[in-house]
């Protein structure tokens, strides 16, 4: 089992339920989230989060999945990026999921 997380701007939103549907992700949580970067950089579109008192509106996706779904998940987002280009790239990671208990 893995955990699949992904993060996106709220414009995104569509996007990424279409690419969790896709890899065939049965089941998956998001919730809103607000960024915040504390380094100082002159050039803020090359940042995932704004710096100083600007924040970003944020989404963060999570599922506990297999390894096969979380995988397609993550070469759809990387394929997604390629194919359209944004200042705000969606962002995926795979967490192993050592033990669980349910």
């Amino acid at each position: 089992m893995k955990m699949l997380v992904i993060t996106s701007i709220k414009e995104d939103l569509l996007a990424v339920t279409h690419i969790l549907e896709k890899a065939k992700v049965p089941v998956f949580s998001v919730t809103d989230t607000i960024g915040h970067k504390s380094e100082h950089n002159n050039y803020v579109l090359n940042n995932w989060f704004a710096s100083g008192d600007a924040q970003t509106s944020a989404l963060f996706f999570f599922s506990f999945t297999d390894d096969d779904k979380a995988q397609q998940a993550l070469d759809l987002v990387k394929k997604f990026n390629n194919e359209t280009p944004s200042a705000f790239p969606i962002r995926a990671f795979i967490v192993p999921v050592e033990v669980s208990s349910y």
